[in-house]
């Protein structure tokens, strides 16, 4: 093993780090110390372009000043309330907020605290509603090959991505699986390729398989974030919602990452005019600056539970942290500085410049693909001599090194830049990852 690579017993051993090569790391720091605006500030004292969002979540940049504010003002007041039969005024402004902005009839707010929450909380919700409607065999969940949903035990069974999987043994039992709408036709596309609908005919030989009857609900990211940015077929989410519905299953939309403007639109499920029954968020609900997530929830299920269930708790679940008065107090902030600065328009007016300009970047001879929707795009890399993630990972690493953070995934490095982000910024991370690619060869 190389020295430099060796466990060492210093200041940054005991942090160990999510989702991260510690060894690696911890022997070629990338440390930031502060942000304003789209930049961090490393320890080193350059500016980066957070090209990245934080982690998608960071929609208004760092350092929004009503956000901030809002954040300090609620620490002086009431720092803490426990959500289980106690409440504060936040709580429900904040659900009558999101209920309003949610698409349909989904009238109804469940708080929890990251997107692996919100996730496993819209599993068992499934669950408890079919078992009150009578229907308690239907206990199987469909998700999607590639897809992320978290890392509770809920998310990895229903999430296709093997290394979230294969570590952990056994999952949720009765868990299958839809094909990915994704070939080799569709590389290339600007926004959502226009052929591959059929790819959601998948649910229908897997209810041929299981039958109906046992299927609670299919569960699906609009757009596949952290598999690297694959935007659904023309008609696919519409075809899902067509079948989940002629056979009595809900659909369940996973807008962890495509939540509050990511797509130009308060949810994906807005933007593509299909109506899930459940819809799980995070990241910028809150402007990610403290955990936050929500779930939203079609009357029908609400209502199922408070006629159901004739006394006591209705739903027996919830979280230390669900509704946080400092959380909700940063996401009333940042649901108002959407409205008021007009992010979503901005967002649906610039994202064809975006994608210009993230497409222009598939010229080079070692990208193999450019995938785009609203403020989401994905480079998908060629391998050095057969490597997974070999080029990718130098392209990641040269882009820090050249002022700019990027998100790998694989072979695929995503750029989602914070949804304020000017003409001005976008030119700038095109030359930054022009650059790069060239850096790298």
């Amino acid at each position: 093993m190389d020295g430099t690579n060796k466990r060492i017993n210093d200041d940054m051993a005991a942090y160990w780090m999510p989702f991260t090569s510690n060894k690696d790391f911890k022997a070629n720091p990338r440390m930031l110390e502060s942000a304003d605006g789209i930049y961090y500030r490393t320890t080193d004292g350059r500016e980066v372009i957070d090209g990245s969002s934080g982690l998608w979540c960071c929609a208004l940049g760092h350092n929004h000043p009503k956000v901030v504010e809002a954040i300090r003002e609620q620490a002086g007041t009431l720092d803490y309330s426990t959500a289980f039969q106690f409440g504060h005024p936040g709580a429900f402004e904040l659900a009558n907020m999101l209920k309003n902005i949610m698409p349909g009839d989904l009238d109804h707010i469940f708080f929890t605290n990251s997107g692996s929450e919100s996730v496993d909380t819209a599993l068992k919700m499934a669950l408890g509603y079919h078992r009150l409607r009578g229907e308690g065999q239907r206990t199987r969940f469909i998700g999607r090959l590639h897809g992320y949903h978290g890392v509770g035990f809920g998310g990895i069974s229903v999430g296709g991505m093997v290394n979230n999987r294969k570590f952990f043994g056994a999952q949720l039992p009765g868990v299958d699986h839809l094909a990915f709408p994704y070939d080799e036709s569709m590389r290339f596309s600007k926004g959502q390729p226009e052929h591959g609908a059929d790819y959601a005919n998948s649910l229908e030989e897997i209810v041929s398989l299981h039958d109906a009857s046992t299927i609670a609900a299919v569960i699906v990211e609009p757009v596949a974030g952290s598999a690297g940015v694959f935007v659904p077929p023309a008609g696919y989410l519409e075809r899902l919602r067509e079948i989940t519905e002629k056979h009595g299953i809900l659909l369940i939309f996973d807008e962890v990452i495509t939540a509050f403007g990511r797509l130009g639109y308060a949810t994906a499920a807005e933007r593509f005019g299909v109506t899930p029954d459940i819809i799980t968020t995070a990241k910028a609900v809150n402007n990610g600056s403290v955990p936050m997530g929500a779930v939203a929830v079609r009357k029908a299920i609400y209502d199922t539970y408070m006629d159901e269930v004739k006394a006591g708790v209705e739903f027996f679940h919830g979280y230390t942290y669900s509704a946080h008065p400092l959380a909700v107090a940063a996401a009333i902030a940042t649901q108002n500085a959407y409205a008021e600065e007009g992010v979503f328009d901005h967002v649906r007016e610039t994202e064809g410049y975006f994608g210009d300009m993230v497409h222009s970047l598939g010229d080079a001879e070692s990208v193999t693909d450019v995938r785009n929707l609203g403020f989401m795009s994905a480079l998908t890399f060629a391998q050095i001599d057969g490597k997974p993630a070999s080029r990718s990972g130098q392209i990641f690493q040269r882009a820090f090194e050249n002022g700019l953070k990027v998100r790998m995934s694989g072979d695929h490095i995503a750029i989602a830049p914070p949804l304020v982000s000017t003409k001005s910024d976008i030119d700038k991370i095109g030359e930054i990852m022009r650059k790069t690619i060239s850096d790298v060869g």
